[in-house]
C-alpha cells in the first residue's frame, strides 16, 4: 500500500509537471502573414524605428518540399531546439514556405504562381525566385527590414550554426563585414597600381 501511495504522488506530480511544462514552437507564418505582420511592426513601432532604438523585425524564409528529409529533420531537430525558438520567434517574422505550394501569391506588383499545380516537383515561382532557381531543400533565405534578400544559405544546419547566421544577420554585422571587405578591396588595388 505504501509504495502505490508512492507511486501515485510521482506519477500526479509527474503528471501536473507536465501539463505546466509549456512546449514551445516556432511561430510560423505564410508569406502573406509575414508581410502584414512586418507593415503592423513597422507602424506600431514607427518613433523607436525612426529614433533607431530598434531595428525592423526580417523575414526568415524556411523553403522546404513534402518529399525532403533533410527538412523534415530540420523540423524534428534544429527547428525544435528552445534557443532557436525564442531567437526566431523574437527576433524575425519565419515563415514556412513549401517551394512546391500552390498558392498564388500578389507582391510587389508581381503575382507568382506553380505554373503547374499538382504536377509532383512542380516549383513555384516565388520560392524559385528568392532563391535564384538554385533549387536546394532546405534552403533559408533571410530578406531585410525592406524585404530585400541579404542571404541565402542552403541545407541542414545544426542550432549552434543556425543560432549564428541567425544574429549575424539580426545585428546587422554583415554590413559591417561587407563594409570591411570592400575597403580591403581597395586598398590591395591602391597598394598594386604602378
Amino acid at each position: 500500500m505504501k509504495h502505490l501511495l508512492s507511486f501515485l504522488l510521482v506519477f500526479l506530480g509527474l503528471s501536473a509537471f507536465s501539463q505546466n511544462a509549456e512546449v514551445k514552437t516556432i511561430s510560423w507564418m505564410s508569406w502573406q502573414e509575414a508581410v502584414k505582420a512586418r507593415e503592423q511592426h513597422i507602424k506600431e513601432n514607427q518613433e523607436a524605428i525612426a529614433a533607431k532604438k530598434m531595428f525592423p523585425k526580417k523575414l526568415f524564409i524556411d523553403i522546404y518540399t513534402g518529399w525532403c528529409g533533410w527538412c523534415k529533420r530540420m523540423d524534428v531537430t534544429t527547428f525544435k531546439d528552445p534557443t532557436i525558438v525564442d531567437y526566431l520567434n523574437k527576433n524575425y517574422f519565419p515563415v514556412k514556405m513549401n517551394a512546391e505550394m500552390s498558392d498564388t501569391i500578389d507582391y510587389n506588383n508581381h503575382t507568382f504562381i506553380n505554373p503547374r499545380p499538382g504536377v509532383k516537383r512542380s516549383t513555384h515561382t516565388l520560392p524559385a525566385s528568392l532563391l535564384d532557381s538554385r533549387l536546394s531543400y532546405p534552403s533559408y533565405v533571410i530578406m531585410d527590414e525592406n524585404i530585400n534578400r541579404s542571404v541565402i544559405f542552403p541545407g541542414y544546419k545544426q542550432p549552434e550554426d543556425l543560432l549564428g547566421i541567425l544574429i549575424f544577420f539580426k545585428t546587422n554585422q554583415h554590413l559591417s563585414y561587407k563594409s570591411y571587405l570592400e575597403k580591403q578591396q581597395n586598398q590591395n588595388q591602391n597598394v598594386n597600381k604602378p
